[in-house]
């Protein structure tokens, strides 16, 4: 049987190559039809007739709980099947239509560009001093409270993106694709967008989305720690950066974070750098004391937004090399 079920491996390696570059060269365009806007709807649509409010009590939490694997398995498994037969019709009129579909949709589960868009438009304002509109683009990026950031905290909101993000929108889609093709990647990026959507450990959500949570949790689990991997090396290559100290971060700091994944890139971009990540956020006017992670050597500043993308791009450049290394080895 051949890898992804149409494909052998080495076309999955040679599909993954191919789609990191259309990412980087086409980003993420704003259709209506764009797959990952197709399935926030599909979500939305599910979370209002399966949402219930009622009193509460162990048997209302255990329903919900019940909701929210039937809202997960739905939208993973629509994502999944709907992306299986438009590869198949597209390889069955020719091959090459095929592997072109595979790599346009691959590419639309892998986020770089648009992580590096959206960190710039916090970056721009804040280097020229418009803070207020800094704290309008973080809010695009984070769901934290942004409206009184200073301009450390702006910066660090679009670092800990971009750092975090490495996995979600670039690493994690990438591995499902090499393994599975284009409908695993798009199975990925529907648990992963559950998560952002209904994952919270809020009133309404700490039921409902518990399911879409752990489940992220355990997808991103073996992506996560190849980014501790891969991001010191990446450091390695980048002036100003220390591949050592993102290393010793990782093992000092990333078992502080909530996030049983997130805290691994997290701080290797904090210790190759040299800055502190975490600290407190505000949530609804509450505030939160997140993991501190890193070492702060110096002030965050706005430069760091432009040093943590640079990060993320040798990353994916490092990344995209050992997919072609490991392509000609299988070949």
């Amino acid at each position: 049987m051949t890898a992804g079920f149409l494909y052998s491996l080495p076309e999955l390696l040679l599909m993954g190559a191919a789609a990191i570059i259309v990412d980087l060269l086409v980003g993420d365009p704003k259709w209506p039809t764009h797959p990952v806007i197709r399935i926030g709807q599909l979500i939305r649509w599910l979370e209002r007739r399966l949402y219930r409010t009622e009193d509460g009590g162990a048997a209302f939490s255990r329903r919900l709980r019940l909701r929210g694997v039937v809202l997960t398995a739905v939208t993973i498994l629509t994502a999944y099947i709907v992306m299986t037969v438009i590869v198949i019709a597209a390889d069955a009129v020719n091959r090459w239509l095929g592997y072109a579909v595979s790599v346009w949709f691959v590419s639309t589960t892998i986020a770089v560009k648009g992580l590096k868009d959206a960190a710039m438009r916090v970056y721009r304002p804040l280097a020229a001093g418009n803070l207020d509109e800094a704290r309008k683009y973080a809010g695009y990026i984070v769901s934290r409270d942004t409206a009184h950031l200073s301009e450390p905290e702006a910066a660090r909101a679009a670092v800990e993106t971009v750092a975090e993000n490495t996995v979600d929108a670039f690493l994690s889609p990438l591995l499902f694709a090499l393994v599975g093709g284009a409908p695993l990647a798009m199975a990925y990026r529907a648990a992963n967008t559950l998560d952002s959507m209904v994952g919270y450990r809020n009133e309404k959500y700490r039921y409902f989305g518990w399911c879409s949570a752990r489940l992220d949790d355990v997808l991103n689990y073996i992506p996560a720690r190849i980014s501790a991997a891969v991001m010191p090396m990446a450091a390695l290559l980048l002036r100003g950066m220390s591949a050592r100290r993102a290393i010793r971060a990782v093992f000092a700091f990333a078992s502080r974070h909530p996030s049983p994944n997130s805290g691994l890139p997290e701080s290797a971009a904090a210790g190759a750098l040299g800055i502190e990540l975490g600290g407190v956020n505000r949530y609804f006017g509450q505030e939160s004391e997140r993991a501190r992670l890193g070492w702060p050597l110096r002030p965050l500043a706005a430069d760091d937004i432009v040093g943590t993308v640079k990060l993320l791009y040798i990353t994916c450049l490092l990344t995209w090399i050992g997919v072609l290394a490991l392509w000609w080895v299988v070949r």
